[in-house]
């Protein structure tokens, strides 16, 4: 892009929302991720794809012979394989997101010096926070597509509701996403990348994965309704079962904010990392 060209984007935008962080080309970022995915990228990609899949076989056909029925609290009666493969498909899209918004943007950020080099053309901090994150949605949503591939034809899906958990995927890799950047961009030191394992790995054990909350006394449920990848696995489940209602909406509604205030964070963070 020539410096002419810049001016006329920077001279577009005066007068418009987020004039001095939004250059509306956050798609430039997608175009870059694109081409590192097609370059040498793409086996890492693929390699998270699996991870679920063999959790569904070794769990849901494995321990599912042990475990037989899964009653629902609306009264529904479904295979262990049915009830586990919903929370594998929240959590695919979670991991999807997650890691490529804060390894991959943590090295661009303290490392490769990547943002800063960005930040000196005509993009604006909120387009490469959207950009980056629009590209871990899309990981993130590949990664939940490629599931369905598979949950479908093993019979694990029973509504035609079903067909809304994949928007409902792309907006739980927002959520996380967005949210994993914002943390990130507060990091220092790869030691401190360590509390993102930390704090996903008794989440994705503790919400409802593999079992329902029944199992935990009153007080414990309230908590563990309250975490993120308890929301998305509620959602992209009662979407699967076919068990639909207003609540639903209240999921939505989480996520929202949630992606929200991450894209808000990441944007006032990188501008005052690298436009003071």
């Amino acid at each position: 892009m020539s410096i002419t060209d810049a001016v006329r984007i920077a001279q577009s935008r005066r007068g418009h929302i987020a004039e001095g962080s939004y250059a509306g080309r956050a798609h430039v970022l997608l175009e870059r991720s694109l081409l590192a995915f097609r370059n040498s990228a793409w086996l890492a990609v693929l390699s998270g794809f699996f991870e679920p899949v063999l959790y569904l076989l070794s769990f849901g056909y494995g321990l599912g012979h042990l475990i037989g029925k899964v009653p629902l609290q609306n009264g529904h009666v479904v295979s262990y394989a049915m009830f586990i493969a919903p929370g594998l498909l929240a959590t695919s899209a979670m991991n999807g997101a997650i890691y490529d918004s804060t390894w991959n943007v943590f090295w661009k950020l303290k490392f490769d010096r990547t943002y800063q080099s960005m930040l000196q053309t005509s993009l604006g901090s909120a387009d490469v926070a959207l950009g980056e994150i629009g590209w871990a949605l899309t990981r993130g949503f590949a990664y939940a597509l490629g599931f369905m591939c598979v949950a479908v034809p093993a019979g694990l899906i029973r509504s035609w509701w079903a067909l809304l958990a994949i928007p409902a995927a792309v907006l739980i890799a927002f959520g996380f996403a967005s949210v994993g950047m914002a943390i990130t961009s507060c990091f220092t030191t790869f030691q401190q990348m360590d509390f993102i394992n930390i704090a996903m790995l008794p989440m994705f054990l503790f919400s409802g994965s593999f079992y329902p909350l029944t199992v935990y006394p009153g007080y414990m449920q309230g908590i563990l309704k309250a975490l993120p990848l308890w929301q998305a696995i509620a959602m992209v489940r009662d979407l699967t079962l076919g068990v639909v209602s207003a609540g639903i909406l209240w999921h939505v509604l989480y996520f929202l904010v949630m992606a929200t205030c991450g894209v808000t964070f990441t944007t006032k963070r990188l501008t005052k990392l690298f436009l003071r």
